[in-house]
């Protein structure tokens, strides 16, 4: 393991706009309970803590209960829709491959720590020719820890080979912000992103409205902009 300079993504709402995908396969197991679909723009917000706690949010705003094992049975077929649709409309935030373009060639390299599920996240970046710019690809089950939870951070690193020294987080929500101040280490937060609770309220370390931003961000959080 080495200390080396490296940058932390959430996916959902950070690296990827994945709120049309994730919205279409909430809707699907919505309408087969015969309940009436959740517009986009009313959604976006309700991503980023996984798939279980988008359904129960969504049969919240339909004033719906449901037990354990019919929520356990939505959650199985909107993981199962979700994956055969996962890149339907999904793309990258605007800019994204500019700035990690430009990061990598001052030295940094990249990981990604999500709530998301191991596998779809793999599955994401691989069907937008993504996954080859990541170290490491952690999900909410592969360490059986999620965000806010500084273990999964922790382990994110390790497994990509380096080490919290000279980590840098980058997400749009309370999760992200949450798993850099248990862990230490600094934050820059997305404004284009998935929250309820406005990003700037949460006071990340820096704060972008495009990923043109993110290097000047980083660099000033790092250190390195006088070596650039």
């Amino acid at each position: 393991m080495t200390a080396s300079r490296t940058l932390v993504f959430d996916l959902d709402g950070t690296l990827v706009d994945t709120a049309p995908d994730l919205i279409s396969a909430l809707n699907f197991v919505l309408h087969r309970e015969g309940l009436a679909p959740v517009p986009l723009a009313r959604a976006r917000n309700m991503i980023g803590a996984g798939a279980r706690k988008l359904i129960e949010r969504g049969l919240e705003l339909e004033g719906r209960t449901m037990s354990v094992d019919d929520v356990n049975r939505l959650t199985r077929d909107f993981v199962e829709y979700y994956a055969a649709h996962i890149a339907d409309e999904s793309r990258p935030f605007e800019g994204l491959e500019a700035a990690l373009d430009e990061l990598e060639g001052q030295g940094f390299r990249f990981a990604v720590c999500t709530n998301k599920l191991e596998w779809l996240s793999k599955l994401l970046l691989d069907k937008l020719d993504l996954s080859k710019r990541f170290a490491a690809i952690c999900g909410a089950d592969t360490f059986g820890v999620s965000k806010p939870d500084p273990v999964i951070l922790q382990q994110t690193l390790a497994r990509a080979g380096t080490q919290l020294a000279g980590a840098i987080m980058v997400g749009d929500a309370g999760p992200d912000i949450g798993v850099a101040r248990r862990a230490g280490i600094p934050v820059i937060g997305v404004e284009f992103g998935y929250t309820d609770v406005p990003i700037a309220e949460l006071k990340p370390d820096r704060l972008i409205g495009h990923f043109r931003e993110l290097p000047a961000a980083v660099n000033s959080l790092n250190g390195a902009a006088t070596t650039s």
